[in-house]
């Protein structure tokens, strides 16, 4: 069994979780022992996988119109009518694996960085990984477009870019976090020296100053370091929560639309955003047909999910957690964004789709909010860029898998071989994945495809496809399964390869 970390952004991992405690955090065990490794990332990382084929193989067979509401989950984009029930099933359940697996890089990018810290790399050296990783996988993600358009498009971000560019911002946080908690210990605790007074804290009750015995003094002392350390590892934990919320908030605020669809033409015309590719690619979708260059995924626009991902890995190596509690803590912190989802669909807030529900759910009851039209209205999500309800929504669910999976005792988790072997070959599994799906999609729909009036897509002009739905599972898990030793060897070839090795990036 191969015994990295790693998702198409997320570094290796050579340690459990639970064994990767600070030695500077409060309450921490310092002698804690390496531990069974925690599989739970693993496991909802192979799973993202399998989920986010299905999409791919929806597209490769040309199955369905792509998308809940048969166009463009975007920002501004007016949705007339819905897709049938398992298509809208389909897509909304792949709708959790771009933030999963972004999330999960910010994850990694801290047990990364603890892991090769033990092996005695510095700041500079693990900076370096980042970037040179960033490099790499922007070189993928420019080749890789490439080859699969046939060179029709110079540059194809459809996530790899993002998670390249946020991989790096979160390996560069994280150092930063690293360092100056220590500086800020430091002054903490020369402010909150300066406030105590000159008198003793051991006196008696009658002003007599009891003298210390050297182990209650040092032990006195270690508590307030204690303490101070606390405070600082407090504050960066906070700075990552804002930082989180403003990421994705900016994503409505920098909408060219104010995330409302205009009735005007003239009016939903106006753009804000820069006319420049190369400033635009960073903060804005860029989708338009004949371009050169194809952005689904900006990469500030999913940073809020890397940056939870970090704070995630924080708390989970402050100290040796049960797994009872780990288990509990993410169900709590899938009911919070799941209220918070309900918040933006009750309250109309944090949405990118005001306005743009008109289906036949929402002319049946012109007077009732939109999204509470039906089922449908109500999940329905914007992933381009996403907006708030997307990010509170998704967060929950994967927070809920992750639950699941934590849950599991760790010999259940050991058998679930397939999610394992997929979890920890996921870069690779995502190129071979894409290769064989639209390879062997294209050579099925000219065989056993017709007509069906859903456009190809990388050729809107080709409405050829295999519609049976039987069909499009019995491909979909046949993929899987010629996918699932290959996965499995290149795993075992990974792990025989040093830690800075190239080969580990995928």
């Amino acid at each position: 069994m191969p015994n990295q970390n790693e998702n198409p952004s997320a570094p290796p991992v050579n340690d459990d979780i639970s064994a990767q405690t600070s030695d500077r955090r409060p309450d921490v065990g310092r002698n804690v022992g390496k531990e069974a490794r925690a599989l739970a990332p693993d496991l909802l990382r192979g799973l993202l996988m399998m989920i986010m084929a299905l999409d791919h193989a929806a597209l490769g067979l040309h199955t369905w119109q792509h998308g809940t509401g048969r166009v463009q989950e975007a920002d501004g984009q007016v949705v007339r009518s819905w897709n049938f029930t398992t298509a809208y099933v389909v897509r909304t359940l792949t709708h959790l694996c771009a933030p999963g697996f972004t999330f999960l890089l910010g994850m990694g990018v801290v047990y990364l960085g603890r892991s090769r810290t033990r092996l005695g790399w510095g700041p500079k050296r693990l900076a370096r990984y980042f970037v040179v990783r960033c490099l790499v996988l922007t070189l993928v993600t420019v080749v890789f477009g490439l080859v699969i358009t046939r060179g029709t498009i110079w540059f194809l971000n459809i996530v790899l870019f993002a998670l390249a560019v946020d991989y790096l911002f979160a390996g560069l946080l994280w150092l930063a976090l690293d360092k100056t908690e220590e500086l800020l210990s430091r002054s903490i605790a020369r402010w909150t020296k300066g406030r105590i007074d000159d008198a003793s804290p051991d006196s008696d009750e009658q002003g007599i100053t009891q003298p210390l015995l050297p182990e209650t003094e040092a032990a006195r002392d270690a508590q307030t370091a204690s303490y101070h350390e606390c405070m600082s590892w407090s504050l960066g934990n906070a700075l990552l929560l804002v930082l989180a919320l403003v990421a994705i908030f900016w994503n409505i605020w920098l909408s060219e639309h104010g995330g409302v669809c205009k009735q005007a033409p003239a009016a939903a015309a106006q753009t804000t955003s820069p006319s420049n590719p190369f400033l635009r690619v960073w903060f804005w979708v860029m989708m338009e047909p004949g371009s050169r260059v194809i952005s689904g995924f900006p990469p500030m626009a999913w940073l809020s999910f890397a940056l939870l991902g970090v704070l995630y890995a924080r708390i989970m190596t402050a100290r040796p957690w049960t797994r009872r509690v780990r288990t509990l803590g993410h169900v709590c912190a899938a009911m919070l964004f799941l209220t918070l989802f309900v918040v933006t669909r009750l309250a109309r807030f944090g949405n990118l789709s005001e306005g743009c529900l008109q289906t036949p759910d929402q002319e049946a009851r012109p007077a009732l909010n939109p999204y509470l039209a039906s089922a449908k209205s109500f999940f329905y999500l914007v992933k381009y860029p996403p907006d708030v309800a997307f990010f509170a929504l998704t967060m929950a669910g994967n927070l809920v898998l992750l639950a699941v999976f934590t849950a599991l005792p760790p010999v259940v988790c050991g058998r679930l071989t397939m999610l394992l072997d997929f979890g920890t070959s996921a870069l690779f599994f995502y190129m071979a994945h894409m290769v064989a799906l639209f390879a062997l999609g294209d050579v099925a729909v000219a065989w056993f495809g017709r007509e069906t009036g859903v456009p190809g897509p990388m050729d809107p002009e080709d409405t050829k496809g295999i519609d049976d739905l039987r069909v499009y599972f019995v491909f979909w898990a046949a993929v899987m399964l010629v996918l699932w030793p290959v996965c499995r060897a290149y795993g075992r070839f990974k792990s025989s390869k040093g830690p800075d090795s190239v080969w580990r990036f995928f």
